[in-house]
């Protein structure tokens, strides 16, 4: 089950070791589970040999915890993987102001994948495209009738259609599976299902099949998430006339990623950095879940555009919305190989790809918030550049107390905020000054 609560005050002000005991207090986290996040060796040799080639070692990067978060009601403490400061408290920020109107909602659709045959050297598209569509009962009945778990579960393939592409080398034929994939993120079901039907394909267009091979521009299985930001919650002490310069600002910064590509890959990129950061901790293809976030801010206007959109209601309140691709599965995959992915999942108490997917989105709104909050008014350095000087004190030879006494005094330092500056403040404080 999800967290009893995400509220957890004074969180980042523990220890590590104080985190995952506080931790224990609010979730049903097992021993296991805990240990895994504990453990930098949780994947071991042996099984990191078994996931990729030529394996010469594993590489660790820092759990963190994005709390405050509710979505549809329910309290998540949603696990972020990746090395970039200020992104997990950026979004941990924006989540804690929409919880007084109910934080973030979804509305998913059914997990539907896509898989592509490319069929070349048709001479009759039309007598193609008839031949496949009146074969549709039967190519499905090919795909639906093996022994799987996910078919026995209500998936498969569920309908088929035909696509004309245009190309310089003349007008493809591509048949399109439609396939409902249920918890898995599918792309070995919906391959293996592409080649299964291709001989038949071939036969029924008296084409060449080529290609057989999943999409990641997933555009039947979108995830959608909403929130709603009172102007008080947008402001720095509560004043709503405050609040409202601020949503004013952040209306103006969302139009430029609107309408600007080159602000829109920067704008996109900070949503990716919580998506993306979730989907590595719950051990998802994150290089197939971005390929078809940022094809889908391209192609769903006709130019790349921002993925989110923002706007004001008539009570003054700030708007949010998401709707991107998002093609995640919690069964198979590293989601169940990789010990500490198994832990992240436990962690958020989540068992269904549909619920997973709300939870992703949830945290690419808030944190595409907290950039645009940041951005609108301080500015992104003045918070990033807090959080990084603890990793320029760590690069400068800190150890122990001189990590934050050093962050302490970089962050208060006039001046250029160097490498060079935080190794200079090392040697002061270890010379006493």
């Amino acid at each position: 089950m999800p967290a009893r609560s995400s509220r957890l005050s004074g969180f980042y002000r523990l220890s590590v070791e104080e985190r995952r005991k506080a931790l224990l207090e609010v979730t049903d986290l097992s021993e296991e589970a805990v240990n895994a996040l504990a453990s930098a060796d949780a994947l071991s040799e042996e099984a990191a040999d078994h996931m990729i080639e030529n394996v010469v070692g594993r590489f660790v990067l820092p759990v963190g915890l994005a709390t405050n978060f509710i979505v549809d009601g329910e309290e998540y403490l949603i696990p972020f993987v990746l090395e970039e400061s200020s992104v997990v408290a950026a979004a941990s920020n924006m989540a804690r102001r929409c919880r007084d109107t109910g934080g973030f909602v979804s509305s998913n659709d059914p997990p539907v994948m896509i898989a592509q045959v490319q069929v070349l050297d048709v001479e009759d598209l039309d007598a193609a495209e008839s031949a496949v569509m009146g074969a549709e009962e039967e190519l499905m009945r090919m795909c639906n009738d093996r022994p799987s778990t996910m078919i026995r579960l209500g998936g498969g393939l569920k309908r088929i259609t035909c696509h004309r592409i245009p190309t310089d080398l003349g007008t493809m034929f591509v048949v399109h599976l439609h396939v409902d994939v249920r918890d898995a993120m599918g792309a070995n079901a919906v391959n293996t299902m592409a080649e299964l039907v291709a001989p038949r394909i071939e036969a029924l267009t008296g084409g060449r099949v080529l290609l057989r091979i999943l999409s990641n521009l997933a555009t039947e299985r979108m995830a959608r998430v909403e929130a709603r930001f009172s102007p008080e919650a947008m402001s720095d002490d509560g004043d709503a006339s405050q609040g409202a310069e601020v949503i004013s600002g952040i209306i103006e910064a969302y139009h430029f990623a609107a309408s600007d590509p080159y602000r829109a890959a920067t704008h996109n990129k900070g949503v990716m950095n919580a998506i993306s950061a979730v989907a590595i901790a719950c051990g998802q293809d994150w290089r197939a879940i971005e390929a078809g976030c940022h094809a889908w801010a391209a192609v769903r206007t006709g130019r790349y555009a921002s993925m989110t959109e923002w706007e004001v209601d008539d009570d003054g309140f700030l708007i949010g919305r998401l709707e991107t691709p998002m093609a995640v599965g919690t069964v198979g995959g590293a989601s169940r190989v990789h010990p500490t992915a198994r832990a992240c999942l436990e962690l958020l108490g989540i068992e269904s790809a549909d619920r997973l997917a709300a939870v992703m989105a949830a945290s690419g709104l808030a944190q595409n918030l907290g950039a645009l909050r940041a951005l609108s008014t301080s500015g992104i350095q003045a918070g990033h550049m807090r959080l990084h000087a603890r990793n320029m004190a760590v690069s400068a030879g800190a150890v122990g107390p001189e990590i934050e006494e050093v962050a302490a005094r970089l962050a208060t330092w006039e001046g250029p905020r160097t490498q060079t500056t935080a190794e200079e403040i090392l040697s002061m404080l270890r010379q006493g000054a």
